[in-house]
């Protein structure tokens, strides 16, 4: 069994890569902090050690997206498990050198290229699965398809970063739709609102909430456990497609069940990475 992760030098991805790496035989570190990658994988048996292979890749720039999944492919011709999880929350607006607001490409942009350029290795594998890290705030997405780098409306950081999180689920559901057929499983989840690095950054109201919800806040441990459980549990080809919490699947928003606005997320994420697919 294979297994490529992103986001894995920190908080609930380290966790999961920790957690998971005994129960498979390669696995793919997809970060951009060897540095960090490298003092993780030293935590681990010299044993499990020797599995581990670090993949450069810098989600914000979409031609190190592309070398990380070439570089991947050079090394093994199928992949079990991909999980995105990788993401984060800005607090003003940035926009990259490719031209796409910050929240945006990391959360969902950079995933989508990488998932379509490992397509053919998860089709390889008998039976694959992609998970994405999503979040309940997926609830308070307010998305406007004809602005989503926020180049006319006035950037709101806990708006983009729920816009981006409903882009989880729907790239899910559209997976699962597109290559079930093929043997590809999709799944989204909430982990909970976890006591990381994560929100720390961010002031305003949701800064204020932040705070106000950390005494409450679960460990990287307890948020880590969806994550491990569908990258390690055979689900039942029913829930393919579905939002997970706490292991099961749960009902997202309506807006998440939108065959109309996963086709047209699909249709516009290709538009914007046309130069790179």
């Amino acid at each position: 069994m294979k297994l490529a992760i992103t986001g894995p030098t920190s908080g609930i991805g380290a966790v999961a890569f920790t957690q998971l790496t005994p129960y498979f035989n390669e696995i793919y570190l997809i970060a951009r902090n060897e540095s960090k990658a490298k003092k993780l994988i030293e935590t681990l048996s010299i044993k499990d050690q020797k599995k581990i292979t670090f993949i450069y890749c810098d989600l914000t720039d979409m031609e190190s997206v592309v070398a990380a999944a070439k570089s991947i492919q050079a090394k093994t011709g199928s992949l079990d498990v991909l999980i995105n999880n990788a993401g984060g929350i800005f607090q003003n607006k940035e926009i990259t050198k490719d031209g796409f607001e910050m929240s945006l490409v990391v959360n969902h942009l950079g995933h989508f290229l990488l998932t379509h350029h490992l397509m053919p290795l998860l089709l390889s594998s008998q039976s694959s699965k992609v998970i994405s890290v999503s979040s309940e705030a997926h609830r308070a997405a307010k998305v406007d398809f004809d602005d989503l780098n926020y180049a006319h409306k006035k950037f709101s950081s806990f708006i983009s970063y729920s816009n981006v999180k409903l882009f989880n689920i729907l790239f899910t559901k559209s997976l699962s739709e597109k290559f079930w057929e093929k043997g590809l499983n999709a799944y989204a989840l909430h982990p909970g609102v976890v006591k990381t690095n994560f929100g720390k950054e961010t002031s305003g109201i949701f800064g204020f909430f932040w705070k106000l919800a950390s005494p409450f806040m679960i460990t990287a441990q307890e948020g880590a456990k969806t994550t491990i459980f569908l990258a390690k549990t055979n689900i039942d080809s029913l829930k393919n497609g579905s939002y997970f919490k706490k292991n099961k699947p749960v009902k997202p928003s309506s807006e998440a069940n939108s065959k109309k606005m996963r086709e047209r997320l699909w249709i516009e994420s290709e538009r914007m990475l046309e130069k790179w697919l």
